[in-house]
């Protein structure tokens, strides 16, 4: 495949053939996100078929899902690069140009639902998971749509030598065994080594990624287990699936919205803190849950939940690209994927769990809803003690410090000359009395 090489830019090219890598990661969504959501209205089938608890059932949806977002494995070979590729091609639009790509597991939520429903009902499960089984096969379309851009970068580690030329062209004329040529190639690929992965070892990632696996704990098992609650609380099938329709198309607003709106002027220095609202938000839909036994209440929390799922969906790589930069990009969307295949993998058996322990769906929602709030409060105070820190007083620095020891310094010359001019305007004071005496 052809590779577009920007020799003259370091910057990306924020549209052209960019916007059919948009085109594409929006098919992959589909057919992959929106595919793994759909299982849910499978739960209650599989239940029936095997005569399995809630715990056991969901092992099935966490499996799939796990593996859709653990990089290397299942739908994570065309989801992880699809994201990845997308962030490699914007800069400027970066934010509208995830909404829209990310909005394909709305818009595909909103149309399978429905559809896999008419499936189940028309072929049973086993035929309906075969016939989609064919639609995801409109990935291997999806990967030609792929063409890889290189951007000119400016390499920190030295490649030249004053004295004896470049290291490259001294590798040229030196035996491939030879200490120069081993020598030149363990800097080489200790640098790339530094260059690509060293994002591992800054703060800010570090708490992002901790916040990630509490965030995703909680958004998973709603997936799972909104049709089986909307069902327990006497909802039809129908509309039960409705419900995730509802989720999915308003999961499109809050990929587009949100990634349009964080792109404005008023709002791009503050995607941080509008990723930290929709999380937070999600939190409290979830509280809310248990109180709500009707299908005209689950409407709106549908509407809510999925707005605002979708909204920080759509800012996770522009929050994770604002940490690390584009050049790690790719690499550290591996990274947080992998982190949300742990919570994925784990947090609706623990929901079902709860389920059959409790009888009620009550304690595995306020639990969800926890955890992401949590997330949310995580990542705030951490953003607060940065800026605590950077703005810390002088007085507060340590003793090491050179500012304190110049604010120190700078103090004593201060009181020293307060009290030189004291000690002059008492002896002019002694002076102008003497005078008056006299």
């Amino acid at each position: 495949m052809a590779k577009i090489t920007r020799a003259g830019s370091a910057s990306p090219p924020d549209g052209g053939w960019g916007w059919m890598i948009v085109a594409g990661c929006f098919l992959v969504t589909i057919c992959t996100r929106a595919v793994t959501r759909c299982i849910s209205i499978f739960f209650v089938e599989f239940q029936t078929y095997f005569a399995q608890d809630y715990s056991q059932t969901a092992w099935i949806h966490s499996i799939v899902d796990c593996m859709t977002m653990l990089c290397g494995l299942g739908f994570a070979l065309c989801y992880s690069p699809a994201i990845a590729m997308v962030g490699k091609y914007f800069s400027r639009r970066k934010a509208l140009a995830y909404g829209i790509a990310l909005s394909g597991s709305g818009i595909g939520t909103f149309i399978l639902a429905p559809v896999v429903q008419l499936l189940i009902e028309q072929f049973s499960w086993r035929g309906a998971l075969l016939i989609l089984g064919g639609f995801v096969l409109n990935l291997c379309v999806c990967g030609a749509l792929m063409r890889p851009i290189t951007l000119r970068e400016d390499h920190s580690c030295p490649e030249k030598n004053h004295d004896h030329g470049t290291p490259r062209e001294d590798c040229k004329q030196a035996s491939p065994y030879s200490p120069l040529t081993k020598e030149w190639t363990e800097t080489r690929f200790c640098c790339s080594l530094q260059q690509e992965y060293g994002f591992l070892l800054m703060s800010d990632f570090v708490v992002l990624a901790v916040s990630v696996l509490f965030m995703a704990y909680g958004c998973s098992p709603l997936f799972v287990y909104l049709v089986p609650y909307a069902l327990s609380v006497g909802v039809s099938h129908h509309q039960a699936a409705f419900l995730m329709s509802i989720l999915g198309v308003i999961d499109i607003v809050g990929n587009i919205t949100f990634g349009w709106l964080t792109d404005r002027r008023c709002l791009k220095n503050y995607r941080y803190i509008c990723y930290l609202f929709a999380v937070a938000l999600d939190g409290l839909c979830y509280l809310c849950l248990p109180m709500l036994q009707s299908f005209p209440l689950l409407v709106p929390f549908s509407c809510t939940f999925g707005y605002f799922d979708g909204a920080y969906v759509t800012l996770i790589p522009v929050v994770t690209a604002e940490i690390v930069g584009t050049t790690s990009l790719s690499s550290a969307l591996g990274v947080v994927y992998f982190l949300h295949a742990v919570p994925y993998l784990v947090s609706p058996p623990i929901a079902g769990w709860l389920v059959d322990t409790t009888g009620s769906y009550a304690a595995a929602f306020l639990l969800c809803g926890f955890a992401m709030i949590f997330s949310s409060v995580l990542l705030g105070f951490a953003r607060i003690v940065k800026r605590m820190k950077r703005t810390q007083p002088p007085f507060l620095a340590k003793e090491s410090d050179p500012k304190r020891q110049l604010w120190t310094n700078g103090s004593v010359a201060y009181s020293v000359a307060r009290e030189l001019d004291q000690k002059d305007e008492e002896s002019m004071a002694t002076a102008v009395s003497g005078c008056n005496l006299t």
